[in-house]
């Protein structure tokens, strides 16, 4: 919902300045269909009026500048700068969000919970170069066959390397019966 958002979002508000000086009615209409609208359009203001005061309405291009604003946690922070300063040694690592955590416990890629210690765990696995790219991947996976409720074992293109979807499979199958003369 949120990608469908955006757009209607920055054509109505195209910089932190504009976000800043919205109307607060005028900022929850637009992200209404995202949910706790009012909380989002009243943190979308705070953190652009930030954004102006201390760095001239531009994104920082740093983690710690990043979380530094309100609202802006470490998850939200790898996104940004994965997605809009995209570099190798670049100041991000992996975000992990329900879907990336989900999948990565599936395929065993970690124990954890804590998505501090999930993106640990992962950084350790994933060259670096496919930092940005890789949890975009898990996301779309957790969207289409290693769904929450009711994931899609036949059609996941990693069940051969998933042990959670090999035993689910395995555990479906009926019994063979041998039948004898």
């Amino acid at each position: 919902m949120v990608n469908r958002v955006t757009p209607a979002l920055f054509s109505a508000y195209p910089d932190a300045r504009a976000l800043a000086a919205a109307r607060p009615q005028s900022l929850e209409r637009v992200v209404k269909p995202t949910g706790f609208f009012r909380q989002k359009a009243r943190a979308i203001r705070r953190c652009s009026a930030e954004l102006v005061a201390r760095y001239g309405g531009e994104v920082p291009r740093r983690m710690a500048d990043l979380v530094s604003l309100p609202g802006v946690a470490r998850k939200t922070a790898n996104v940004v700068l994965a997605s809009c300063f995209p570099r190798p040694a670049s100041d991000h690592g992996i975000f992990v969000d329900t879907h990336v955590k989900r999948v990565s416990q599936r395929l065993a890629l970690t124990t954890s919970e804590a998505p501090e210690a999930i993106e640990d765990d992962l950084l350790k696995l994933v060259p670096e170069k496919k930092w940005a790219v890789f949890p975009h991947q898990l996301v779309l996976l957790g969207r289409s066959a290693c769904t929450a409720r009711s994931p899609d074992h036949e059609h996941c293109p990693l069940l051969r390397w998933c042990p959670t979807g090999e035993e689910a499979l395995r555990d479906a199958r009926p019994a063979t019966t041998v039948s004898h003369p």
